[in-house]
Parts: C-alpha cells; sequence; structure tokens
C-alpha cells in the first residue's frame, strides 16, 4: 500500500512541477514611424514644437501606453540620449502627437534626433537646431 501512495505522489508530483504555470506571453512589438521632426527641419533654442508619428495599425494591446520623448544627436556611432531631461513624458501614444519645449541651453548642430519610447524606441532623421533669434 505504502509503494502504491508513493508512486501516485511522486506521479502527481512530477505532472505538476512539468506543466508551467503560466502559458507563454505573446511580445507586442509596435513601431510607429516618426513624422515629425523631418530632415528638412529647423528647430529654434526655447520655441515649442509639435512633434508627430503615425499611429495607423496601433494594436489594442498599446492604446493605454505612455510615451516618453528624448533628444539625442549621432556621435561616433551613438545616439546621445539626454535621459535626464525628457522633451515630454506620460503623454498617451495613441494621441499621434507631443508638443515639447526646446531648451535654451541647446547647443545648436545638425544632427539631432527625437527617439519616442513607449511600446519601442523610434528614432526621427536628423535634424537641425538653431540658436533663438
Amino acid at each position: 500500500m505504502f509503494s502504491l501512495v508513493a508512486l501516485f505522489s511522486a506521479f502527481f508530483f512530477a505532472v505538476v512541477v512539468a506543466y508551467p504555470a503560466s502559458k507563454p506571453q505573446e511580445l507586442m512589438v509596435w513601431s510607429p514611424t516618426i513624422t515629425s521632426p523631418t530632415s528638412s527641419t529647423n528647430w529654434y533654442t526655447g520655441t515649442l514644437h509639435n512633434v508627430t508619428w503615425d499611429n495607423t495599425g496601433m494594436p489594442d494591446e498599446v492604446k493605454n501606453t505612455t510615451g516618453l520623448l528624448l533628444l539625442g544627436h549621432q556621435t561616433n556611432g551613438s545616439e546621445n540620449l539626454d535621459i535626464n531631461h525628457p522633451l515630454a513624458n506620460k503623454f498617451p501614444l495613441s494621441r499621434g502627437w507631443v508638443l515639447c519645449t526646446m531648451p535654451n541651453d541647446t547647443e545648436p548642430r545638425s544632427d539631432y534626433m527625437v527617439v519616442l519610447f513607449g511600446d519601442s524606441g523610434n528614432t526621427s532623421p536628423p535634424f537641425n537646431v538653431s540658436a533663438a533669434q
């Protein structure tokens, strides 16, 4: 009798351990194209700008996701993202746009980019930032 109980217990334990506690989750990655700024854009420091992206085909799974917008520039293969001073944060990605102000102390250069984070990281084409006039 003892061996039958032990055998049943071992079998039951093996089945429980072998069965996953949760089913694998499918990762949903949505990567919207940034439509503004473009490569012909020129922003001035200290001014308000509208960053836009194409939210066509946005999956239901990411419709309540909020975004983070960072400024960066390309140097030696690095995006040099200013993670300490986001241009905007906690905005709904489903909106397709966000307003941001270019900081007054931004150094003029021609290789700036904005990176939109939320579901994934999407980078604008390089654009120009000039000193305020």
